[in-house]
Order: C-alpha cells, then sequence, then structure tokens
C-alpha cells in the first residue's frame, strides 16, 4: 500500500504505468502526448452503447410474430409503464415518444400557453426550451452554478415575474438540482415545477429519486441515454388525473379508447404515443440498468480521485442533498493555467488523439441564434411587445452560465461502463497533456 507520504509525481507516475504497460519513468518518449510523437494512453476502444444481446433480438421478434405493434393492441407499453413506476417509485406513469413529447405533453395539460412565462435553465439540451416555445410561451432563464452546472436556484426568484406560470428546472448529467431550494421557491410563489429528469434515470435527491418531486417528471429513453429505446420517454405524477389529462393530450385528445372504434375527443392534443417495440426495449434495457448504473459510479469515484491528484482537470461538485448521481456525463472543469496556457479546445483535440473522446459540452442557450428568430416571427410579436422582448434581452444576462459554458468538458456514460484500467489511461493522458501543456499551446 502506498504511504500517505508519497509524492504526488509519484502517485501520478504509478497510475501512467498502470495504464500504458510501460515504464513509470516520465521522461521516455512514451509518456509524450500522442499530439507531439507519443504512444497514445488508451490502446483499446471504449465500450459501444447500447449493450444488446440475444434477449433484445428474441423479444423484438416476439412483438413482429404478436402483430400487436402500436400502443393500444397490446400490453407491454402498459407493463413497461407499471416497472418503470415501481423502479422510479412513483405513483403514476405514462410513456411517451420522446422525452421532448414527455415535457411538451406536461406543459400543455399545465395550461401553458401564449403570453406566459416558464423559468429554465440555459445549460441543457436545447429541447427543455424548445417545447417552452412551441407552447408561444415565453423562455426565461435562471442562471447556472458553474461549481455544480445545475440551475443556480438563487437566481430562480430574481427572474419571477407576474407572468410566470412554471419552474421547469433540469436534473443535467445524472446529477439532480437542489431540490430542496427551488420546492421552497416554487411553494412561496404558488408556482408548478416540472423536473427535466431526461438524462437522470435513478439519480437521488436524499435518497429520493428524481422526477418525483414536481407536479410531473420527465425523462428520457433517446439513443444516448442510460435507458434507451432509440426514442421514447415517460411522465411521472403521483396525480392521477393529471396523468390522464396527459394520457387525452398524448392520444390525439382522446381517453383510453379502443383504437378505431371510439372517435370521441375530450381535449386538445396530439399523436405522442409509445410503440410496443419501443416498450418491449425498455424493459430488456431496464433489467440491466441498476448493475450499469452502479459500474458507472464505481468508476467515477476512481477518476475523480487520480484527477483530483493531477490537478486542472476537475469533477463538477455535486448538488448538497445529491445521493445518487447516475453519471450520464461525467462533467469536468477546465483550467487552462494549469495546463500552461493551453486552451480548451486544443486540451480536447489532444485528448481525443490519445483515444479519450473529449467534448465541450452545451453553448448558452440564452445566446442562441434560435431564439431572436422565434421572437421575430409573426406570431410571437402578435403576443409579445417590442418592449417585453427587449426587456427579456436586458435581464436574460447569465454570467455563471457563460463561465460554465467556457469551462466545461465533457465524457459519456458508455466510457464509465469501460474497466479500471480504462480509467487509468483516461488520467494517463490528462497527465501527459498536462506535462507538455506549454510545449502544446505553441504547438
Amino acid at each position: 500500500m502506498q504511504s500517505h507520504h508519497n509524492t504526488r509525481r509519484n502517485f501520478l507516475a504509478a497510475s501512467l504505468a498502470a495504464a500504458t504497460a510501460a515504464q513509470a519513468a516520465t521522461t521516455d518518449s512514451t509518456a509524450k502526448p500522442a499530439l507531439l510523437g507519443g504512444a497514445k494512453a488508451m490502446n483499446s476502444s471504449f465500450p459501444g452503447w447500447p449493450v444488446r444481446d440475444d434477449l433484445e433480438v428474441q423479444s423484438i421478434s416476439a412483438v413482429v410474430k404478436s402483430g400487436k405493434w402500436g400502443r393500444g393492441v397490446g400490453e407491454r407499453v402498459m407493463s413497461f409503464e407499471k416497472q418503470f413506476s415501481e423502479l422510479m417509485k412513483a405513483d403514476h406513469c405514462l410513456a411517451t415518444s420522446s422525452g421532448t413529447a414527455a415535457l411538451l405533453t406536461s406543459l400543455n395539460v399545465m395550461g401553458i400557453g401564449p403570453g406566459d412565462e416558464v423559468i429554465v435553465s440555459p445549460y441543457t439540451f436545447v429541447a427543455s426550451v424548445n417545447i417552452i416555445l412551441a407552447c408561444h410561451a415565453l423562455p426565461v432563464f435562471a442562471d447556472t452554478d458553474p461549481e455544480t452546472l445545475q440551475i443556480d436556484a438563487k437566481s430562480i426568484e430574481s427572474r419571477i415575474t407576474g407572468r410566470t406560470a412554471a419552474i421547469l428546472p433540469v436534473h443535467l448529467g445524472g446529477g439532480t438540482f437542489d431540490v430542496d431550494a427551488v420546492q421552497a421557491i416554487a411553494r412561496k410563489r404558488n408556482l408548478p415545477i416540472l423536473e427535466d429528469s431526461c438524462q437522470s434515470h435513478l439519480a437521488e435527491w436524499k435518497t429520493k429519486r428524481t422526477g418525483t418531486f414536481g407536479t410531473a417528471g420527465c425523462f428520457s429513453f433517446q439513443a444516448s441515454k442510460n435507458l434507451n429505446s432509440g426514442e421514447g420517454g415517460a411522465i411521472l405524477s403521483s396525480d392521477e388525473g393529471f396523468i390522464q389529462r396527459c394520457y387525452e393530450f398524448h392520444n390525439n385528445g382522446r381517453g383510453r379508447v379502443q383504437p378505431g372504434v371510439d372517435f370521441s375527443y375530450t381535449n386538445r392534443g396530439l399523436n405522442l404515443r409509445l410503440t410496443e417495440f419501443q416498450g418491449q426495449l425498455l424493459m430488456n434495457q431496464m433489467s440491466r440498468l441498476d448493475e450499469q448504473s452502479r459500474k458507472r459510479e464505481q468508476n467515477a469515484q476512481h477518476l475523480g480521485k487520480m484527477l483530483a491528484q493531477i490537478g486542472g482537470l476537475t469533477q463538477v461538485k455535486m448538488s448538497s442533498g445529491c445521493t445518487r448521481n447516475a453519471y450520464h456525463l461525467y462533467m469536468m472543469r477546465y483550467d487552462s493555467r494549469e495546463f500552461g496556457g493551453l486552451p480548451r479546445a486544443k486540451f480536447l483535440k489532444a485528448m481525443n488523439a490519445e483515444g479519450v473522446p473529449a467534448s465541450s459540452g452545451y453553448s448558452p442557450l440564452n445566446k442562441e441564434p434560435y431564439l431572436k428568430n422565434s421572437f421575430d416571427s409573426r406570431g410571437f410579436q402578435r403576443i409579445y411587445s417590442k418592449e417585453r422582448i427587449r426587456q427579456w434581452l436586458d435581464t436574460n444576462q447569465c454570467p455563471g452560465n457563460d463561465r460554465a459554458c467556457n469551462e466545461a468538458v465533457w465524457f459519456t456514460q458508455n466510457m464509465l461502463l469501460g474497466s479500471r484500467s480504462d480509467m487509468e489511461s483516461i488520467a494517463a493522458a490528462v497527465q501527459k497533456i498536462k506535462k507538455y501543456g506549454s510545449e502544446l499551446a505553441r504547438a
């Protein structure tokens, strides 16, 4: 066992040796970054995604042979809803065609419409904002906490106006936002919370699973997600009446009627239904979910300890009440000063050359041109005055989010399904790049 008196240099040299199966001498040419002629730190591939085997092949074949492919004619979607609600310890579940569809359905059932304002995070996938715009409501951005990359609850209250109709916070990357703080604001202002849990399957706030704190919680099963059916989504709620109205909306405004027989309509809606194929896939994939999640947690802890020793690439903090991180993303903050002034873009290029895929994450959604294009449209100009839009532009500044977007580095969830030695190879790549940061910056 290494003594705690060992120097950081010795620790890192040992980690590099374990990852590269080379001698530990850091002056060896193999310790140079790949961009400077050294050997790659990662010589094998990270696990592919999705994980699948004969279970998926045989069960999908059974759906094909059954001839019951759509919702309402088969039982697989309903079986998935039951199993997922039990897994998440939720009262009710409705499966939808995507995470976007789950969010859109929920906002419509909440009555969000033209003239309303919805508070949302600027550090998220654009679907969280697109569904607000699809309701012809106004997205109002709370700032981001650059330490956690989650929505900054302290900034929410300052964004509330007389037109605020809901709060749509995002549990980002497998972590959780500060649920207690957001709930306190919502109760004080009598506002509903729609939890965007699309990236946080099995994540927990104080041992309770995300998606179960607000009026509703929405999940995505898109191809990159930890629970995957190519496309798909779900709504969780403790309110049976709310779920029933969601069912009607996602079923073209119809209740739980027999397809092709009953053509009565109780409300407006869209076709946002999940198919039997996806329902079956989700049940298969869900059988592996907890085991995969535990492996991500273990690898994240091991990688985090090594990166902390290296310095300069720091795993983001978890919110104080987050008792389980699902690690859809392994998110870090990059400090170029620690890497000899190496710009983040060059750092990412160097990491990819080492065989370690890394990205810079999201851009600032509050500054993207899609917003101006939406506000310039005829529909929005009929709803919102030029003065309101100018005010929006003035107030939707998010300096914390700007910092987050400039510092973030991501690894994807499938990388955390690799071996322990894969994590050591990642750390070895970071170590090499840091050692030669100044030279890489000049190259």
